[in-house]
């Protein structure tokens, strides 16, 4: 049993905020304990830095369910940690039903017609191996397009595993490589900002080294959150505190993104130069990646435009794409006004000039006279053209992959040798697909691979506190296949016989 010594207890609700079962509330700057909720996981026995929980004895009531690690004592109708099994009538159960591939195909909507591309069952709802060497909890044999097939499904726990968080942002939030925090009770490492891509920004969060870490099970309840459509908030290293939800725009430092823009400054040149050459006499994209300059441009002098003779601070790549540096200025830059830019402009006496974000968010109109540029109201023509740019930009959204491994339990719960189940994934013969969802699996050792969380139906991803992630695997390949890698033949069922009902 454990229980709570209150004289240690300060009531920083750790405990509370960590509990998986909802068990533990903080009373009076003390925690309490329900002990017909509590399954003595032990989450929040390693996050007390205060010694003030205790395991005193062994529970007497409850159920004992032995399908991960953590060994949940349930009592009578309450959930385990992972919130998947309960107590009935003294018996460890699942609760959910089986899911047919029926049952998630509008939402994976992508698998061939190959008669092994689509399993027969899905691993929702399926139950696990653990501790491995058991046989798959469903083995499922049927037939289709007058082809013998085979599903293999189980519920995984995979430990080494974590989630590239993707935020269609043109702002500026941190230098690749800057830590990511997590902020629950202080700063917990979480994970790192991977790189920059098309409009957006990469974030990788957990990992089996973040995961057995001392802060590993707050990363997991992050990711976890995360998964489950809950508003999280995380910390960039010298850079930004962004709150991000799954499907909805960021918010950086106070501030909600809409906007995804639509390429970068050269691109944008080359996307849309037949509408900018008419605005002004020069064009200047400001953009952190790269800054287009259209009359110096490829398109600019396919379109016949010569050279204006403005030249930039920047760092020239090519003729009309520059490099600055990042910041939280334009477009991502460190310029926040948009003359900055500019580092000569002594032949360009009486002419006109558009500087624009690749978003259209900012923009300005100038004249040069006298030496200096007058910021004008801009033409209805720049006014039009913004509003095509900003017409053909996406809404910002923060999207994720999950990236995992498949472990012991699908492979020893398939065949009695692991290699050869392995083997077949790599040549193609056995097609893995996670919940119905297409992963891409990676070349090289072992069976790793990545999932849009969008394609896994919601809800069908459990948390253990080991840490671990248990998300439905399925295995489908031809019943010669799977004879040929060694498998469980004794254990498989007849589809029809399993769903006559």
């Amino acid at each position: 049993m454990i229980k709570v010594i209150k004289e240690n207890c300060t009531g920083c609700k750790s405990c509370e905020e960590i509990c998986l079962v909802d068990a533990i509330k903080v009373v009076d700057k003390v925690a309490e304990i329900a002990y017909e909720t509590c399954v003595e996981c032990k989450a929040c026995f390693k996050v007390c830095k205060f010694d003030a929980i205790k395991i005193v004895e062994k529970r007497k009531k409850g159920v004992i369910c032995k399908n991960c690690p953590i060994e949940c004592i349930i009592d009578e109708w309450k959930l385990g940690a992972c919130r998947r099994y309960t107590n009935k009538n003294g018996k460890i159960e699942r609760l959910l039903r089986v899911h047919t591939y029926r049952d998630v195909e509008k939402i994976v909507k992508e698998l061939n017609s190959e008669a092994i591309s689509k399993p027969l069952i899905t691993g929702i709802g399926a139950g696990t191996t653990y501790p491995d060497f058991k046989p798959s909890p469903l083995i499922v044999r049927g037939l289709v397009d007058n082809v013998e097939v085979v599903t293999v499904v189980t519920e995984a726990p995979l430990s080494y595993s974590g989630i590239t968080i993707k935020i269609d942002t043109d702002r500026f939030i941190g230098k690749e490589g800057k830590k990511i925090y997590i902020l629950k009770k202080g700063k917990k490492l979480a994970g790192h900002v991977c790189r920059e891509e098309y409009g957006s920004k990469m974030l990788s969060i957990g990992g089996v080294n973040i995961l057995t870490g001392p802060d590993g099970i707050w990363v997991a309840k992050f990711i976890y959150d995360f998964i489950s459509g809950k508003k999280v908030k995380i910390k960039i290293e010298d850079g930004s505190e962004i709150k991000i939800k799954r499907n909805s725009p960021p918010v950086i430092d106070g501030i909600e993104d809409n906007i995804m823009r639509v390429g970068c400054g050269s691109a944008t040149i080359g996307l849309f130069a037949p509408y900018l050459k008419d605005l002004a006499d020069e064009v200047i994209i400001l953009d952190g990646h790269i800054v287009g300059l259209l009359t110096e441009h490829p398109a600019g002098r396919e379109l016949g435009l010569k050279y204006s003779g403005i030249k930039l601070n920047a760092f020239k790549s090519t003729p009309g794409r520059y490099f600055v540096e990042k910041g939280e200025g334009w477009g991502g830059t460190n310029i926040k006004n948009p003359l900055d830019i500019i580092k000569d402009a002594r032949d360009f006496k009486g002419k006109t000039l558009f500087i624009t974000e690749t978003t259209g968010s900012n923009y300005s109109y100038f004249i040069y006279k006298n030496g200096e540029f007058t910021e004008v109201e801009a033409t209805e023509k720049i006014k039009k053209f913004i509003k095509i740019l900003q017409e053909n930009c996406q809404k910002s959204t923060v999207t994720a992959v999950f990236s995992g491994g498949i472990g012991g339990s699908l492979r020893a719960g398939t065949t009695k040798n692991p290699i050869k189940l392995t083997q077949a994934v790599h040549r193609g013969d056995v097609k893995v697909t996670i919940g119905g969802a297409n992963p891409f699996i990676f070349p090289g050792g072992g069976i790793n691979f990545i999932v849009d969380l969008n394609k896994i139906k919601r809800g069908s991803i459990y948390l253990s506190p080991t840490p671990s992630f248990i998300l439905p695997v399925e295995l489908t390949m031809t019943y010669e296949t799977f004879k040929k890698i060694g498998g469980h033949i004794e254990s498989v069922r007849d589809y029809n016989e399993i769903f006559a009902k």
